[in-house]
């Protein structure tokens, strides 16, 4: 069993984040309809419910408008916390990339090594890095990693 601790001050999001945690659809589905804001700081009920693998919740907060590419004190997004097959294909899905780096750089392939998640995930987030290595999945802007070697490329070639 793992563990996700909650840093959050604000206690009035506390029973959205027991909810993602728990993976209580119907009640997380209440609090939601109810007007709790599915964005708080810190980690957030996206962050928790990745966590946990719990892909019915990450397709409710998404659905409440829950911010995919919102960051705890670390710099983690919910992919960086995710080791589960469907849930890490819904986050990707729904445009999170696959590149992005924490405050320490980590991507979440690097993570996702470093707790010994299922192989199928690890080999999964690796396909995925691949193919956004290779630049099948680039967006309009270029990965801060791309931006980095590139200027480096280019100090170089002077």
């Amino acid at each position: 069993m793992s563990y996700v601790f909650i840093n959050d001050s604000s206690q009035t999001t506390v029973p959205l984040l027991q909810a993602c945690i728990d993976g209580d659809l119907p009640f997380a589905k209440r609090l939601l309809e109810t007007g709790c804001d599915p964005n708080n700081r810190g980690r957030t009920g996206l962050h928790l419910a990745a966590a946990r693998g719990n892909v019915d919740i990450c397709r409710l907060l998404h659905k409440f408008g829950a911010d995919l590419l919102a960051t705890d004190y670390q710099g983690n997004t919910a992919l960086h916390l995710c080791g589960h097959v469907d849930t890490i294909q819904f986050l990707v899905s729904n445009g999170l990339k696959i590149d992005i780096c924490n405050h320490n750089g980590s991507t979440p392939l690097v993570l996702a090594k470093r707790r010994g998640v299922n192989k199928d995930a690890i080999r999964l987030l690796e396909g995925l890095e691949e193919q956004e290595v290779k630049g099948f999945n680039r967006g309009p802007l270029s990965s801060k990693l791309e931006t980095m070697q590139m200027a480096d490329s280019e100090s170089e070639l002077i």
